[in-house]
């Protein structure tokens, strides 16, 4: 870590040298540490420490994006001059809005120095603690164990000077038997809030209760999702049709449908990049404070998250939700998505199913079968079971899942109080936060013979 005194003074000498209009300089800088593990046995240990430097220049409405991971102040320089030469190249951009000013940012916690500064022995050890669980049943494990700090730091000549130091950890895992997998995982800020032995407690129990699965017929089921099950449901929906750009080409289930009730009421979506709760990070990559954004409220279409170009098409505001200076064309994204949490309690979610199914996660998900009625396509993993009378009977084979996410959710039965926070594609900045979820009818179009 070069730190914020530092930092901002490397780059600040590099912009005051820019030729062009205004000038953008987003540094993102990382160290980060990967302990893979597969037959109860570690088999890969990665580090990487590397930094990335975006300038945006801008001339008239000419934008030029270059970067380079080299902090010598003469491949900064040369860097920004190659993005004023790909501004002067470029179309003239009529909705670009030209780059923010200054602003304020609520203050939050995103760094922990025992985080920081946990080492390969240190995932070695948390792994031996998972794969000791899976030895009391002989199974075996597989799984990844990561951890990570960073700073980002955004300055540029209108005078935004924004910074955060960062850490992040996060773990997952299998565990397996010869005819059956149980999965966990969990990612925190503070790598002490990862509870490595329950964890594997949890994953070794859903293997051994899932122990040579019968096989059910596809149909319409209730079910029970659980926290990773819905969450990865919600990364696709956020791909699909919680940012800007889909919505703008009406490709997102929520366009011209604002206003309008969706799903059951006990749905709520939103994107909240202050709450603590999730992985919290205070501004976007173009130094906007982040705002919460309701997606779906109480069932009700509510509205998508927006980047200042995406927002001046849209005659609104920025909610804070820009990507990297080289994705801007992608439109904003959602870093830190939150399901509502409601009145059940998950432990207890089971006993009010007659007959139905418990799904784990899924995988191999496809949200682009149809974005417009939100429908989703996927496969059961690591732990589905039959539900009958109120008790989980037995593992089952898995299932393929094709429905909208819209139908679904209209038949929400219950909610849980109790959320987990699922690791997302960048967890440095943010994850998904949901809990579990009761649903009275999930169609299921296919099996599998394991």
């Amino acid at each position: 870590m070069i730190g914020k005194g530092k930092l901002f003074k490397r780059l600040e000498n590099v912009l005051a040298r820019s030729g062009a209009d205004q000038t953008e300089i987003v540094y993102i800088g990382h160290e980060s540490g990967l302990t893979r593990y597969a037959n109860s046995y570690i088999h890969q240990n990665v580090f990487e420490n590397n930094s990335t430097i975006f300038f945006r220049t801008v001339l008239g409405k000419r934008v030029g994006v270059a970067s380079t991971n080299s902090l010598v102040t003469a491949d900064l320089r040369k860097t920004m001059a190659d993005s004023i030469e790909i501004a002067r190249q470029q179309p003239e951009n009529s909705h670009f809005p030209g780059l923010p000013g200054p602003a304020k940012y609520k203050s939050v916690d995103t760094f922990d120095d025992l985080t920081a500064r946990f080492t390969p022995r240190d995932r070695a050890m948390a792994v031996k603690k998972i794969i000791a669980e899976a030895k009391r049943k002989r199974f075996t494990m597989a799984g990844a164990c990561a951890s990570e700090s960073g700073e980002i730091a955004i300055i540029n000549s209108l005078g935004v000077r924004a910074y955060q130091p960062l850490s992040a950890a996060s773990v997952n895992m299998i565990a397996m038997s010869d005819t059956s997998s149980g999965y966990a995982s969990a990612t925190s800020r503070h790598v002490a809030e990862l509870d490595f032995v329950g964890l594997a407690k949890r994953a070794v129990d859903k293997c051994d209760l899932s122990q040579n699965p019968i096989q059910v017929e596809p149909g319409d089921w209730e079910v029970i999702l659980e926290p990773a099950a819905v969450a990865e449901m919600l990364e696709w929906l956020n791909y699909v049709s919680f940012g800007s750009k889909p919505f703008e080409q009406k490709m997102s289930f929520l366009s011209g449908k604002i206003g309008r009730k969706l799903t059951s009421e006990m749905v709520s979506i939103y994107d909240h990049g202050l709450d603590t709760k999730s992985i919290a990070f205070p501004f976007d990559f173009e130094g906007m404070p982040k705002k919460k954004v309701m997606i779906l409220d109480k069932g009700v279409a509510k509205g998508v998250v927006h980047d200042r170009a995406s927002a001046l098409k849209a005659k609104t505001k920025s909610t804070g939700h820009a990507i990297t200076p080289d994705e801007n064309d992608e439109g904003a994204f959602g870093f830190n998505l939150f399901m509502a949490p409601g009145k059940a309690k998950a432990n207890k979610m089971v006993s009010q199913v007659k007959k139905g199914i418990l799904v784990t996660r899924f995988h191999y998900l496809n949200g682009l079968i149809d974005p417009r009625n939100s429908v989703l396509t996927g496969m059961t993993r690591d732990g589905t079971f039959l539900v009958e009378d109120g008790e989980i009977k037995s593992g089952i084979k898995n299932l393929r899942f094709t429905d909208s996410f819209l139908r679904a959710f209209k038949t929400t039965k219950a909610i849980s109080r109790e959320r987990e926070r699922i690791a997302s594609w960048w967890s440095a900045v943010g994850c998904t936060t949901v809990p579990t979820v009761h649903l009275g009818s999930f169609r299921f179009s296919g099996k599998t013979e394991h």
